[in-house]
């Protein structure tokens, strides 16, 4: 049965109504004042705050911050990683009715100068003497940048004051005047733009989304009704808080759900945080959870005691029987019942060596999910719940819902979400969710969203008869043959990435007759499965050129091949020598390809697969013997 969307859409409003972060932070800060809202890890262990104590630490950080002349409207910059000043530094400059924008950790200073200048930053917080480096560089070309506090103090640095002094400042002004810290918060309005975030910034200069306080708690307020974030839930935030998957996620969920969030600085370290705080709610990037599965898998093929590996790939087996019932929200048929009784130690034992045995929701988002992946965790007793968004849409605007998913859509639309397909497929979204618009670019916003609220998303999407959409590709992504043929590289870079030994991949082959690939292999997968086939190298490089591991790649893209059109099958691959990641620029900081960047470095490798004269790179064709992974 459809929703009425403008029926929720208008309880959703009552519901928010005249709310802001601010308000929303001291309701939760009242109902739970001593429950843990934000813990870190410490040269000593583990750290906490309770709520009461949060919110001490953002009335210091408020009045420390106005103390150095912020002022209502201003804007202020947070470059640091994922740890408890970072979110304080962003609610104090809401606190004092600012706008706060983090930045990625991975810019140059050149893309930082421009994020400040367009932004007319006043205040900024830097996390260390490594992040500060960049912004010396800059410093005296942003006239209007009048502080800069440095989180880690350090000697002799070119930073204004250490967030010590801030803070300290902040404790005497409370002192002075007790009432200011409520003055200063209630002038804050739901229309007040309570933060930017900065698109990556792959198709030319990035734009600054604006939210309201309105859009978020909208949106907040719109998910729960599906995505039931109960209080207590545990968390744990590890992606950059510079994107508006981990800030929704994490930063705002947190606070408006009194979700006890575990601050992880490095995406390096997740699965150690993952095996010490076992949460309850967990949120991957597709790339996380394909990293999971081949890690599991490639255990599970070097497992030694035969009876043990039999006994888990038939739990598995069995889990794929249950897992339709699973996802249905239905309990499975008495003949099945027992069967799940018995494998769910089994299922237990594998959620538990990646810290996901506590895990009731476990959510994948910010690119398409290989459904292979999907039915394998859904066979150990973890399904995961696929959501669809942008930034454009403060994060979230569909999703499937515990006990009511299809695997390979995401999902419907949230409560009072309207969504329809425009003539050429492109989805299109309204609803309470929908950008502020973009920061100083009028122009740029109205060819998004048009008079009647309805945003252009890009996305090209199909809808099944219960409402449940499925997204084909990007519009501006879609490879277009020589032939005219359409084609959806994500399909074919998901297909390519269930190989073990291809870590990144990406489709090539707009304006070519037939399609070609650039094969990044797996810096954790690979060096493991060359000591098990007898091959000797010592780096990437030298796997990237080695003939088994070749002829391995060739065997996985012919199987990639005989799952798709004729048209669709890639022809011909480069293995590049390198690893892709956000810091050399090939990946976002969300780990989703920068098609540009790898278009415009790899050029050469590209045009060579082309060069039918000389063609470089490998055929997928040659005959090669069959081998098991």
């Amino acid at each position: 049965m459809r929703r009425d969307a403008v029926t929720e859409r208008r309880e959703i409003d009552m519901a928010v109504a005249g709310r802001t972060i601010p308000s929303t932070f001291l309701d939760t800060v009242t109902a739970h004042p001593d429950r843990v809202a934000i813990r870190w890890k410490g040269p000593e262990g583990f750290q906490a705050m309770t709520w009461s104590e949060y919110r001490d630490a953002v009335r210091k950080a408020t009045l420390g911050l106005l103390s150095l002349g912020f002022k209502k409207g201003e804007f202020g910059l947070i470059m640091a990683r994922n740890r408890p000043e970072h979110v304080i530094a962003d609610l104090a400059i809401v606190h004092a009715g600012g706008t706060a924008v983090s930045v990625y950790n991975t810019l140059a200073p050149d893309q930082i100068q421009y994020i400040a200048e367009h932004s007319e930053a006043t205040v900024v917080f830097v996390e260390d003497a490594g992040f500060m480096k960049r912004w010396e560089e800059i410093r005296d070309r942003l006239p209007k940048v009048r502080r800069i506090v440095l989180m880690d103090p350090v000697e002799n640095s070119a930073a204004d004051l250490s967030w010590a002094q801030m803070m300290a400042a902040g404790e005497e002004a409370d002192r002075a005047d007790p009432a200011a810290f409520d003055r200063s918060w209630k002038a804050v309005k739901p229309e007040d733009i309570v933060a930017l975030i900065y698109t990556s910034g792959t198709t030319g200069a990035p734009k600054g989304v604006m939210y309201t306080h309105r859009n978020v708690l909208w949106t907040l307020e719109s998910s729960d009704r599906v995505l039931f974030s109960e209080v207590g839930n545990t968390s744990i935030s590890y992606l950059p808080l510079s994107h508006v998957s981990e800030r929704f996620s994490s930063h705002w969920r947190g606070l408006f759900s009194a979700i006890e969030v575990t601050y992880c600085p490095d995406v390096s370290l997740l699965l150690p945080y993952l095996l010490e705080i076992r949460p309850t709610a967990f949120v991957g990037v597709p790339r996380v959870w394909e990293k999971f599965f081949a890690a599991i898998n490639s255990g599970l093929a070097a497992e030694p005691d035969e009876t043990r590996r039999n006994a888990v790939k038939g739990a598995i087996a069995a889990g794929h029987k249950l897992s339709p019932y699973l996802l249905r929200g239905e309990n499975p048929p008495v003949e099945l019942a027992e069967l799940a009784e018995r494998i769910a130690p089994v299922q237990l034992g594998i959620k538990a060596k990646l810290g996901l045995d506590r895990c009731k929701y476990a959510y994948t988002s910010t690119a398409p999910m290989p459904v292979d992946v999907m039915e394998f965790f859904a066979a150990i007793g973890l399904p995961l719940i696929e959501v669809w968004g942008m930034s454009e849409l403060t994060g979230p605007a569909t999703s499937n819902s515990p006990g009511a998913m299809k695997m390979g859509t995401v999902g419907p639309t949230l409560p009072g979400v309207e969504a329809r397909l425009d003539e050429d497929g492109e989805l299109l979204i309204r609803g309470g969710n929908v950008m502020a618009g973009y920061y100083k670019d009028p122009q740029k916003t109205a060819e998004t969203v048009d008079g009647e609220g309805w945003l252009r998303t890009g996305d090209v999407a199909v809808v099944d008869n219960d409402g449940f959409y499925k997204i084909v590709d990007r519009k501006k992504e879609l490879i277009i043959t020589s032939s005219g043929k359409n084609i959806s590289p994500a399909n074919l870079e998901g297909l390519m990435k269930h190989h073990p030994l291809v870590g990144q991949a990406i489709a090539i082959g707009d304006g070519h007759s037939y399609l070609t690939a650039l094969i990044v292999l797996d810096s954790e997968i690979a060096p493991g499965w060359a000591r098990g086939h007898g091959v000797t190298a010592s780096s990437l490089a030298d796997l990237s050129t080695h003939p088994e591991v070749i002829a391995e790649i060739q065997r996985g893209l012919s199987d990639v091949n005989r799952q798709v059109s004729r048209i669709e099958g890639i022809k011909r691959f480069t293995v590049l020598p390198v690893e892709w990641t956000a810091e050399s620029d090939e990946l976002t900081p969300t780990l989703k390809l920068k098609r540009r960047v790898i278009h415009q470095r790899y050029a050469k490798e590209i045009a060579g697969m082309y060069d039918e004269a000389a063609p470089t790179g490998h055929d997928v064709d040659a005959r090669t013997p069959e081998r098991a992974v």
